[in-house]
């Protein structure tokens, strides 16, 4: 086991489904498990499916800023200088017609207080380290720490730790790691397969060129020797999904916390 002091060191939540995250400094955990905010409101087509970076990449060219309790959000489209402020705290009307015009389609927004989420058997936060994060940028030409944080949108960033000391989350498939950060328990569930959105630009949504398989390289060849390879059925993989028991709603992640693993059936070494 690490002798290391992990703390978690920062906690970012995307209100709006595949919008821009905003950095909070501590995090009320909801009885489904997810993160208070988190993904609280998506953005659908007519025929009910989520519009995200994967099946449009216009996703990217939006900017999204929240104000500090989530009751308004303020767009802006990537090259323009107009911005329009809108409520989320009521009807989203005047937001679901903007929305339809930038896409050219009928968009209505929908809000979950459990959050909306891809990995529908996970709705806890997923986790990385900076380390991990700082690895990954210098894999690419022009790719910073800080591209490479909005390209990978993880909830939980842990200082302290070397570089995929995340991937100790992970155990055989069907089994749970138990770790705990400050007074709340969570499980890790297995890594988080990654999609395209990572491979393009941020901010226009111009994709890196063969992204993916460098990715998968480098990752391979980077794996720590005590990850549970069985977990991963290839190396596009980054960042720990997880699960947090209905016992700890209503508790609290900060900012601090420190970070330690609570059950490890594996010979772990940094």
């Amino acid at each position: 086991m690490s002798e290391r002091t992990t703390i978690l060191d920062r906690i970012t939540i995307f209100p709006i489904k595949s919008l821009d995250g905003m950095r909070v400094n501590e995090a009320r955990i909801l009885e489904s498990g997810a993160l208070e905010h988190d993904r609280e409101f998506g953005m659908f087509d007519e025929h009910g499916l989520i519009i995200n970076g994967k099946r449009d990449p216009r996703v990217h060219m939006l900017r999204a800023i929240f104000d500090d309790d989530v009751r308004t959000v303020t767009l802006q489209t990537y090259g323009s200088e107009q911005r329009r402020t809108f409520p989320l705290d009521k009807n989203w009307q005047e937001l679901e017609l903007w929305l339809s015009a930038y896409f050219g389609f009928t968009v209505k927004v929908s809000q979950s207080h459990l959050g909306i989420t891809d990995h529908l058997a996970t709705p806890g936060p997923t986790v990385t380290c900076t380390a991990s994060i700082e690895k990954v940028s210098n894999w690419f030409e022009d790719i910073g720490v800080d591209e490479a944080r909005v390209r990978f949108r993880a909830n939980l960033e842990i200082m302290g730790a070397l570089a995929f000391w995340e991937d100790g989350l992970i155990g055989k498939a069907g089994k749970l790691v138990e770790f705990q950060v400050g007074k709340v328990r969570i499980q890790g569930v297995g890594p988080c397969e990654r999609c395209v959105v990572p491979s393009r630009d941020s901010l226009t949504g111009k994709p890196y060129p063969q992204f993916q398989k460098q990715f998968a390289t480098q990752r391979k060849e980077t794996m720590p020797r005590w990850a549970e390879l069985s977990s991963f059925d290839h190396f596009y993989h980054f960042c720990v999904l997880t699960r947090i028991p209905k016992s700890e709603a209503g508790k609290a992640l900060r900012v601090g916390d420190e970070v330690r693993i609570l059950k490890d059936n594996r010979a772990y070494k940094s």
